[in-house]
């Protein structure tokens, strides 16, 4: 992990953006104590957008849900009454 002080990482964002972008991480310190991490994001996979669509489809596809009795949409339909 790369690291640089407050000073240069304010002077050279750009170019520490770049190299983040690229996989590396970067401790930004203060007087020598580290004070944030520029770190790259994590992706999301397909298979888990696979997996969260599979889950929704599963649970939309589950009798009605109910609520003492009532369905969701006799809710709806009670609401624009």
């Amino acid at each position: 992990m790369k690291t640089v002080g407050a000073y240069d990482a304010k002077t050279h964002l750009s170019r520490l953006l770049d190299d983040v972008a690229h996989g590396e991480s970067i401790a930004i310190t203060r007087h020598g104590v580290t004070v944030a991490l520029l770190v790259p994001p994590e992706v999301a996979s397909h298979e888990d957008a696979a997996e969260a669509i599979a889950e929704w489809r599963r649970y939309r596809a589950k009798e009605a849900i109910a609520l003492g009795g009532l369905s969701i949409r006799d809710l709806i339909e009670e609401g624009r009454r």
